[in-house]
C-alpha cells in the first residue's frame, strides 16, 4: 500500500479480515465509517472543505487495533498496524486520535504509548472520533445515550467526558444536529 494512496472500500475491508478483526468489529467499523460520512457530507453542505473519502476509509478502519486487543489501548497498537501496513499518515492520524474525546499528552504516558498528544485535530479527525462515539455497536445513539456509557465506565468526573462533550459542541455547532 503506497503511503500517499488511499486504500479502497474493498481493500479496506479486505485489511481488516487479514489483520483478524471479528465480524462484529467490522460490522461496528462499516456503521461508523456510513454515519461519519452523512457527518462529513453536511459540513461540506456548509461549505467546509472535507476529506470524504479520507473520513469514509479512516471510519472504516479507526478499530483495526481491535484485532489485537479491547482496551483503550487500540487506537495506539492500531496506529503501529497501520503504520506497518504504509497506511496514509492521515489514516493513522484518525486511527490513533478516536478513542474517547482523544488522549492528552499526560495520559499517552500513563497509558505506556508514545510521548504525544493523541487528540483529534483536524475535521476529518474529530468527524470520525464523534461518529464513533455515536454508533455503539451497529446502533447510532443519541449523545446523551453516549455520554451515559461513558460516564458509567469512566466516572463523571473523568476529563474524557468533557472532550466528547466538547467535540459533540463543536460539531453541533458546524452543522446543526445530527
Amino acid at each position: 500500500m503506497s503511503k500517499s494512496k488511499l486504500p479502497t472500500w474493498t481493500e479496506a475491508l479486505g485489511i481488516l479480515v487479514k489483520v483478524g478483526c471479528s465480524k462484529r468489529v467490522i460490522e461496528h467499523c462499516e456503521t461508523v465509517s456510513k454515519f461519519s460520512v452523512r457527518v462529513a457530507e453536511a459540513f461540506q453542505k456548509k461549505g467546509v472543505d472535507i476529506d470524504v473519502p479520507l473520513v469514509e476509509i479512516s471510519g472504516l478502519l479507526h478499530d483495526i487495533g481491535r484485532s489485537r486487543i479491547h482496551t483503550v489501548d487500540h487506537g495506539f497498537v492500531g496506529g503501529k498496524i497501520a503504520r506497518s501496513l504504509d497506511l496514509p499518515l492521515s489514516v493513522v492520524r484518525v486511527i490513533e486520535r478516536h478513542v474517547g474525546g482523544g488522549i492528552t499528552k499526560e495520559e499517552a504516558k500513563r497509558l505506556g504509548w508514545a510521548n504525544r498528544d493523541y487528540l483529534p485535530i483536524t475535521w476529518e479527525e474529530k468527524i470520525v472520533c464523534y461518529s464513533d462515539k455515536r454508533v455503539e455497536g451497529l446502533r447510532i445513539v443519541s449523545i446523551e445515550q453516549a455520554l451515559r456509557k461513558y460516564i458509567a465506565r469512566l466516572g463523571r468526573n473523568h476529563p474524557g467526558i468533557d472532550r466528547i462533550r466538547e467535540l459533540h459542541r463543536e460539531i453541533v455547532a458546524a452543522v446543526g444536529e445530527l
